[in-house]
């Protein structure tokens, strides 16, 4: 082992247990900053294509999968429900194994899949980004599309086990009308549930990038399974959906528009809801709608009731 993988296995180290000490005193606010720093570590290095890595594909799998489970913990623990989804003494079994992950060959202990490394902009950050109104946007699509950074294949989660009365639901993501929808270049969608303070009440899924663009559709056709049963929902909670793509001449993926839907919206069958200008307002209370044109996010709700 080298120098330098050992240092970096100390910090990993010693960022994993200032987390989990912040969690076991009740210092959440701290515990998640600390997992979800962490967890943005991970994924880097899991995602590294640098020869100089000392880790196999194999490793850099499992450094995916502990990222995944810091996330988890985090979303957890910014969950206003009591019954929490991943524990603390379920996060504190892969302290060994991130220590000794040269040499750990065994199973992972969770069922997980690591989570793609996005680029997260603060609020704010994006517009001192970009200095071209979305009226100008129609360049975007300049440029050789061969530069382009592949985009990778979503980030969707499965259904959740079924519990006796307790409701699971499914959004399919249909098309989203844009007037310069032809433009847009990798586009998807990130979808997140927020409470009324914008924290995540479940892990934030993103659809792959987009199946098609017809006119003035974005065509997705994909389902998303929620991560909280219906029931389990706080009240005053809704569910975002950022539309993002890729700009070339900025090297960053924005988000151009969002829509929500709030709990009193959740019924089977289709339903259209209203774009808003960015920047995203989780929390609701400056919203400004994006066009007066009829121009809407499509999709269709499922119950599942066990």
């Amino acid at each position: 082992m080298s120098e330098v993988t050992r240092s970096l296995l100390q910090r990993w180290g010693a960022s994993f247990r200032r987390g989990a000490d912040f969690d076991s005193w009740g210092q959440l606010v701290e515990a998640i900053d600390e997992y979800q720093i962490l967890a943005r570590h991970l994924q880097k290095e899991a995602q590294a294509q640098h020869n100089n890595s000392e880790f196999t594909e194999e490793q850099k799998k499992t450094i995916g999968k502990i990222a995944t489970c810091l996330e988890l913990r985090s979303a957890a623990l910014q969950s206003t429900q009591s019954q929490e989804e991943f524990k603390l003494e379920d996060l504190k079994k892969l302290e060994p194994i991130l220590k000794n992950i040269l040499t750990y060959n065994k199973e992972f202990p969770f069922d997980v899949q690591p989570v793609p490394l996005r680029r997260i902009l603060a609020p704010g950050e994006e517009e001192n980004l970009e200095f071209e109104e979305d009226e100008e946007e129609g360049g975007a699509g300049a440029g050789s599309p061969d530069s382009f950074p592949a985009r990778v294949p979503g980030t969707l989660l499965p259904r959740l086990p079924s519990e006796p009365g307790m409701t699971s639901l499914t959004i399919r993501i249909e098309k989203i009308g844009l007037k310069d929808a032809g433009q847009c270049i990798d586009p998807y969608i990130t979808v997140s549930v927020k409470d009324l303070n914008g924290i995540d009440l479940t892990p934030v899924q993103d659809t792959p990038v987009a199946s098609r663009k017809e006119d003035t559709y974005v065509h997705f056709n994909v389902d998303i399974e929620l991560q909280k049963h219906v029931e389990k929902l706080t009240k005053g909670a809704a569910i975002f959906f950022e539309f993002k793509h890729y700009k070339p001449k900025k090297r960053f993926t924005s988000t151009k528009c969002f829509a929500f839907m709030e709990m009193d919206e959740i019924k089977a069958g289709p339903i259209v809801i209203e774009l808003y200008k960015k920047p995203t307002d989780f929390k609701r209370k400056k919203l400004q709608l994006l066009t007066k044109k009829p121009l809407y996010l499509h999709l269709h709700q499922t119950l599942h009731k066990e």
